[in-house]
């Protein structure tokens, strides 16, 4: 008895599958020339801080929306560097550090021109605001650096960089004056940030202490079993 045929497929999802195969070559393309290019994961880490600090600029002359504009395309460079240097392994230990410090200075920069701006303005609790925010950002990053050289992985908290960055950029974008709408979102986005990163602080110290503990008690227990033997 012979097997019935599978029903034929549809023009429409022999359509789709070859547009999907044609979408994945072209990636491939385009990644393996991208490697075989001379750009280094450290030009890439320099162009992010061209861009954060064109946003800075930016947020001086009290071009928001552009602000935001550089601010976002220049942290896009600063997630893609890290990633090309697995994809390609051009990456070196050097520009891992470069990479670490830059991003720590870029967005410092730029939440510094903000706080300049609303210190201008007379409005002082916004501009004290920036500095914690500077603060926390700093801590949640260095929490992160210290935990891992004591060998404990610490990824945990709101406040990771991605979020940080999504919330400045709305806040740039929308602030008042950026020409989209009747908004004021610098303020508040300063001040979310400035309460989320002190909040991931405390996660994250909350986080290496229990792993620390856990592992130290891991260690006497096994100190315990090696003397009953």
């Amino acid at each position: 008895m012979t097997e019935p045929s599978a029903p034929p497929r549809a023009p429409g999802s022999r359509r789709n599958g070859r547009q999907a195969r044609n979408g994945q070559e072209l990636r491939a393309y385009a990644r393996d020339r991208l490697i075989e290019s001379r750009l280094t994961p450290n030009a890439i880490s320099i162009a992010g801080l061209v861009g954060n600090l064109i946003a800075a600029v930016l947020v001086t002359q009290r071009l928001f929306f552009l602000a935001g504009v550089a601010f976002v395309l220049g942290s896009v460079m600063d997630t893609l560097d890290g990633r090309y240097s697995r994809m390609s392994g051009k990456g070196t230990l050097f520009g891992a550090f470069l990479d670490s410090t830059l991003d720590r200075i870029e967005e410092g920069i730029v939440l510094a021109a903000v706080a300049g701006y609303f210190a201008a303005q007379g409005e002082d609790f916004a501009a004290a605001m920036c500095v914690v925010a500077v603060l926390g950002s700093l801590m949640v990053s260095y929490t992160r650096a210290r935990a891992e050289a004591l060998g404990v992985e610490c990824k945990v908290g709101l406040a990771t960089r991605p979020v940080r960055v999504v919330l400045l950029s709305i806040g740039l974008i929308f602030a008042k004056g950026a020409g989209i709408g009747d908004f004021e979102l610098l303020a508040p986005s300063i001040y979310v940030i400035a309460v989320l990163t002190i909040i991931t602080v405390i996660q994250r110290v909350w986080h290496v202490r229990n792993e620390l503990l856990l592992a130290e008690a891991g260690a006497q227990s096994d100190g315990g079993k090696a003397e009953e033997l």
